[in-house]
């Protein structure tokens, strides 16, 4: 919560969820590896595209081997893959959090949503939103929390 206090603070983020950034300065670019059969991912890069990313959007039917190429675990693991700068970004990531990872740069292979958490960007369904933690990952597979979000019901 801390970050978001922060972020809150400075500006970069509106709205209840935080989950919303306001568009200035260069797109960042980022390539989502997603399954053809995927409807939330559409969701999620649309998210991305509303917050100043230039997607690159590849559909495959082995997002697995882009999981196992790049680190992610089983307990990790969500619907799509992404890279941004270095980074791995795994599954239903707000953009303001891939923002501040790119902005402070943390000694960490990515950040992760793991699963399919209601209420996350891209799997929004009504106004029920599930309480969900995005964490950072690193090379030796420790994980922590990066932040989090509160739900409602």
């Amino acid at each position: 919560m801390k970050i978001v206090k922060v972020l809150l603070a400075v500006g970069l983020l509106v709205g209840n969820a935080g989950v919303r950034a306001e568009s200035s300065g260069k797109p960042i670019d980022i390539v989502v590896h997603r399954s053809p059969t995927c409807t939330c991912c559409g969701k999620w890069l649309a998210h991305l595209k509303e917050n100043n990313f230039n997607v690159e959007d590849i559909v495959t039917d082995d997002v697995q081997g882009i999981k196992d190429k790049h680190g992610v675990t089983q307990e990790l693991a969500s619907c799509h893959t992404a890279i941004v700068d270095g980074y791995v970004i795994e599954g239903h990531v707000p953009a303001n959090d891939i923002k501040t990872l790119l902005k402070t740069k943390p000694k960490v292979v990515g950040l992760a949503v793991p699963g399919m958490v209601n209420g996350s960007p891209g799997m929004e369904m009504g106004d029920t939103k599930d309480p969900y933690k995005v964490v950072s990952f690193d090379h030796q597979k420790q994980v922590k929390e990066f932040n989090s979000y509160e739900g409602t019901k």
